[in-house]
């Protein structure tokens, strides 16, 4: 099959915070499950602790992700109804066990699992690599850097001295919404940085702004179309300017407006030329990426 994709291979498949739909999201065991679903790329999200570790939650706010609210150890740090994580020690958060928290979602592995923290996943991806012999490639994102810088835990100096004793078989790209800390990162590392954008962002802007150093646009999926199969002409104007378009999230149980089924939703941003998919059941993403591939065999067969 010919693809769309940027460079014509086929787009890759990213374990958006691991199986997240069947397990708790950001454990070693999510993410172990989206390599064994098929998946091509693994996406942590990195938050800092008090102590300047980067440990893998989607949101520093940790009730609906942890079982914190179980620690009464810890109650008098409660912010509201919420705890954050740079109000604790990497040692604290160790201590602590993921709870999934979306709605309509197994519960079954609530409390068993750890929360890693990125030195962990390093080491937890090295070590798949060695046992598939296969490079792994991870898809951090590294989560409101403004809002942490402003509480003195910058965490772009943390994430580059993290990347000092990278694994040789652990391959980077890195994600943010923010350009002035990914900028950063990609200067002082060269890695293949994306810039995340929401329905709300301006893509053109983004497009004319920063197609001389990025490597991709990670965007909201409804900035895909203009109408129902209908190129909003994004695709098109990154791919021209050698940017990849990485659309996010496809969920099996919350499938995107316009749709009444996850695959069909994914089949056409692939067919309209996506270089990677962020999904939270990588198996479906794979499933219809491999189907698109049979039957274009079987058209030209």
């Amino acid at each position: 099959m010919i693809w769309n994709t940027l460079d014509g291979e086929p787009p890759l498949v990213i374990a958006h915070r691991g199986a997240s739909g069947l397990l708790p999201e950001h454990t070693l065991v999510a993410y172990a499950l989206g390599l064994g679903q098929g998946a091509d790329v693994i996406e942590p999200d990195l938050v800092p602790t008090a102590d300047g570790m980067l440990i893998a939650r989607h949101e520093p706010a940790l009730a609906h992700s942890t079982d914190i609210a179980s620690h009464a150890e810890f109650s008098a740090r409660c912010r509201g109804e919420d705890w954050l994580s740079t109000d604790f020690s990497a040692k604290e958060i160790g201590r602590l066990r993921a709870r999934q928290p979306f709605e309509g979602r197994s519960r079954q592995h609530d409390g068993y699992h750890g929360v890693p923290s990125w030195p962990q996943l390093l080491e937890w991806a090295a070590q798949a690599a060695l046992e598939r012999a296969q490079p792994i490639r991870l898809y951090p994102e590294l989560k409101h850097p403004a809002e942490f810088t402003a509480r003195g835990l910058d965490p772009v100096p943390l994430f580059l001295q993290s990347l000092q004793q990278l694994p040789s078989a652990v391959e980077i790209w890195v994600q943010c919404f923010e350009v002035e800390p990914l900028r950063r990162v990609h200067a002082a590392t060269g890695l293949p940085c994306t810039l995340l954008l929401a329905q709300s962002d301006d893509w053109h802007a983004a497009v004319a702004a920063h197609g001389d150093w990025l490597h991709g646009l990670g965007v909201d999926k409804r900035l895909l179309w203009r109408a129902p199969e209908r190129s909003s002409g994004l695709l098109e104007a990154a791919h021209a300017a050698g940017l990849r378009v990485h659309p996010w999230t496809y969920r099996d149980d919350r499938v995107g407006e316009g749709h009444t089924d996850v695959r069909n939703e994914l089949a056409a941003a692939l067919r309209l030329g996506v270089d990677a998919v962020f999904c939270d059941f990588p198996a479906t993403g794979v499933a219809v990426r491999e189907g698109l591939r049979r039957d274009a065999r079987s058209v030209q067969a």
